[in-house]
């Protein structure tokens, strides 16, 4: 009876925590992502990846629901357990999924192998309004660190996503850049690209493959966009990755999510 006892406890407590961290991501998503597709241009894309954050936070709930209160298994009468078994199983491996992809997303995130390069490569951020979302401009900063800690590298600047006003991500970058004193010499741009990995297929007609490149880009997109540099033909990719911001995280996360699966189906 102890022992019975013992492991309900247990697996209340993990289901409260379970509980408590898919409410917590959901929020954030719920928060954050209406606000930057109010803001960005590529609107349908960014309701899109919305769409599956909301599916995936409410499977990723459920999971955290039958841990805690043993959701699926309760339904009476008992023939109708069948289907509750059938259920757990579908959210306990779609939860799997999801929670796979997440710690991908998160060992990327703190993995710095950044060295010396001829050319670092800094991945555009759709743009807010018009103007450099404050993930970018971090980016921004610590490309310019690299520069001051390497004098005869020089950046590439990509992003081809124009707002309005027909100014491209790579563009708005390069004008921050030079504000900030980085003379214009010392950077490239590519600005024709919609996707990261259109990026790396251009930036090929600029550096061989074969060299050594730096990419720099927020600490969440780190994984994929050097697994697309890689899928680019670019072997020898070092990661500097950029801090984002604590609060928009776990949306940001979720995001890297939904589009590394659909990179995994469309292949």
């Amino acid at each position: 009876m102890k022992t019975g006892n013992r492991r309900s406890g247990i697996r209340k407590t993990a289901g409260d925590i379970l509980l408590l961290l898919a409410v917590l991501l959901a929020l954030d998503v719920v928060f954050v992502m209406p606000a930057r597709i109010d803001a960005v241009v590529l609107k349908a894309d960014y309701r899109k990846v919305f769409r599956y954050e909301i599916l995936f936070c409410l499977i990723l709930l459920l999971f955290a629901l039958d841990v805690r209160f043993n959701l699926f298994t309760r339904w009476k009468p008992a023939a109708l357990r069948g289907t509750g078994w059938l259920l757990r199983g579908a959210v306990v491996l779609l939860s799997a999924v999801i929670l796979f992809f997440c710690g991908r997303v998160i060992t990327g995130s703190v993995m710095d192998t950044a060295g010396r390069a001829d050319y670092a490569v800094v991945l555009g951020l759709a743009l807010e309004n018009g103007e450099p979302a404050p993930d970018l401009l971090t980016r921004l900063d610590t490309a310019r660190e690299y520069l001051k800690r390497y004098p005869e590298a020089r950046l590439i600047l990509t992003g081809g996503n124009a707002d309005a006003s027909g100014r491209t991500e790579a563009a708005v970058m390069r004008d921050v850049l030079t504000e900030r004193g980085v003379p214009e010499e010392r950077l490239i741009l590519e600005d024709r690209a919609q996707t990261t990995k259109e990026n790396f297929g251009n930036i090929a007609g600029i550096v061989s493959p074969e060299e050594p490149i730096v990419m720099i880009s927020s600490d969440y997109h780190m994984d994929r966009g050097v697994r697309n540099a890689k899928e680019g033909g670019f072997s020898q990719v070092m990661r500097l990755p950029a801090p984002s911001s604590f609060l928009a995280y776990g949306a940001n996360m979720l995001s890297e999510v939904v589009l590394d699966l659909n990179d995994l189906t469309s292949r």
